[in-house]
């Protein structure tokens, strides 16, 4: 790996040398007062895409980012390094009643760094039900094809030609044997090795994240990077119609605890990327004018459901590009606003984050964990926020001031979640799996697709017994058509404060329907350009 690492140039060794200006706030020995065109929250896919087109357009951009600066040279495949370093609570974030594990990222790209690179459009339907139910009129296929057409351009999204690993092929197989339509997952890389630790960091510069293409264009066209620094709160005007300031606390190594140093950020512009838990919590926290009790509610998280299940060549799912085939039929066999319907796809199997996920314990959870390269698995995302009673979460705050999503399982989000085991169990079966697994606590092993049907029937539906994930967090400061029906309007503007744009994925209304990626590239460029078209003289 050193010697890879060696021939791989690493654009911020570069970037750095030549000038970019960068401050670790962990070696901060003073507190520091900085003025700027913009201040951008977050380094992710809302901010990073924000911060390339305002610095583009001449602007002086801090972009602040609370997690810390590690690039290429600092991945090394390695579990035990990646989920400290580069996410949210060390990959363990969970809901209040702990019953959904939520995987975020927290570190100079954000989520981008470590995500699995599949990019999706917002489906039409969905764009339909916010015009017609939400009133969003501009938001159409039509009007949003160019930002998409530009962001895929911009970060390499096409089609992966690459032969999908056998943990994407048991479930086109399993498709195949059932009759079941699928397709292939877009990415966005250039010149991908296909290793499978994309949620690792990628070692090889291929994944075309915030941290390889936004964020290093920015700093070259003169934006300022802050890491370690964790915006405590924003300060108002004495009409409480601006944002005067930004409140940060410089943070020390380990990215969690506040050193003593502050750093105030005078703006003419705000723009909040924190992310779907981390911009509501921020406001939140500021006190921010919220006159219909909108922030925080209804936030999406795609609810995730799995299935084991060992095969007896081996799967090594591991290796090779993480998710390359997904099936969309289960998404459209009811009305968009009817039972949750859910995507099928697959997620990569490492050893650590499988045995935080795998049910059992002791002997029976070592003996799974030795069958591990036999192991395939699939997915099961919900759409969530469409049904009149998925009305999604809410993001609090605990007694530290640090966001907490109350998101309670109700009996809509059960029924999915039920309907997806069974349908991966047959899916699984039907692509030759030997035995089916469905992950929930008080799941068997199951020789047939008959057994894993009982089985699963009489599970009980209940957080902490049900394994239950997501990687997709949206809403929580949504757009709506004027001020009581959301915290922004369709541009990201925040309809009380008018100095302060949101550009994340916390402005949707509802979830996608579909990994929220692309969307949140899409929309943020469409947000950007308008916020520089407003501040032009």
């Amino acid at each position: 790996m050193t010697a890879i690492k060696m021939a791989i140039p690493d654009p911020w060794e570069t970037g750095l040398s030549q000038g970019w200006q960068v401050t670790d706030g962990a070696e901060l020995t003073e507190d520091l007062t900085l003025q700027a065109d913009v201040a951008i929250v977050g380094s992710g896919a809302g901010g990073g895409m924000a911060a390339e087109v305002l610095a583009e357009h001449g602007f002086s951009v801090v972009l602040i980012e609370e997690g810390g600066l590690k690039s290429s040279r600092d991945f090394h495949l390695l579990e035990r390094e990646a989920y400290p370093t580069l996410y949210q609570e060390a990959a363990a974030r969970k809901t209040a009643d702990r019953g959904i594990t939520i995987l975020q990222g927290r570190t100079v790209g954000g989520g981008t760094t470590v995500n699995w690179t599949s990019s999706f459009r917002t489906p039409v339907s969905t764009l339909a039900w916010w015009r017609e139910q939400l009133g969003l009129h501009t938001l159409t296929e039509a009007t949003l094809a160019p930002w998409f057409e530009r962001a895929e351009t911009r970060l390499g999204v096409a089609d992966w030609l690459v032969e999908p690993n056998a943990n994407n092929q048991a479930l086109g197989r399993g498709c195949r044997a059932l009759g079941i339509p699928y397709g292939q997952i877009r990415r966005n890389v250039r010149g991908c090795w296909n290793l499978g630790y994309c949620g690792m960091g990628c070692a090889t510069n291929a994944k075309q994240s915030m941290l390889v293409t936004t964020i290093p264009a920015a700093l070259t066209h003169g934006a300022r990077l802050l890491t370690r620094l964790r915006v405590e709160s924003l300060q108002f005007n004495a009409a409480a119609d601006r944002v005067s300031s930004l409140r940060c606390l410089a943070l020390v190594g380990d990215g969690i605890r506040p050193s003593g140093r502050t750093v105030t950020i005078q703006a003419r512009q705000v723009v909040l990327s924190a992310g779907a838990i981390g911009t509501p919590a921020l406001l939140l926290r500021s006190a921010a004018p919220d006159p219909h009790g909108l922030l925080g509610r209804r936030t999406f998280l795609h609810p995730v459901a799995l299935s084991g299940a060992r095969f007896k060549q081996r799967i090594d799912a591991f290796d090779g590009a993480p998710q390359t085939l997904y099936s969309d039929h289960f998404m459209h066999t009811q009305p968009i606003d009817g039972p949750l319907g859910f995507k099928l796809e697959v997620p990569p199997v490492h050893p650590l984050l499988m045995a935080a996920t795998l049910s059992g314990f002791g002997a029976a959870h070592a003996a799974q964990m030795r069958d591990l390269p036999h192991l395939q698995v699939m997915l099961a995302l919900s759409r969530d926020g469409f049904h009149p009673a998925s009305q999604g979460g809410a993001v609090r705050l605990g007694r530290d001031g640090l966001p907490q999503l109350d998101y309670p399982l109700g009996d809509v989000e059960w029924d999915a979640i039920r309907r997806s085991w069974l349908t991966m169990a047959e899916l699984q079966f039907a692509a030759g799996a030997e035995s089916v697994l469905t992950v929930h606590e008080l799941a068997r092993p199951a020789r047939s697709w008959a057994e894993a049907r009982r089985q699963i029937g009489d599970l009980p539906l209940k957080a902490g017994l049900a394994r239950v994930v997501s990687a997709h967090v949206m809403g929580g400061a949504a757009m709506g058509a004027d001020a009581r029906s959301g915290v922004v309007d369709q541009w990201g503007r925040h309809w009380q404060l008018t100095n302060l744009t949101v550009i994340d994925g916390s402005v949707f209304p509802t979830s996608i329907g579909a990994n929220p990626q692309l969307s949140v590239y899409a929309f943020s460029l469409r947000a950007a350009e308008a916020l520089a078209t407003r501040m032009r003289p």
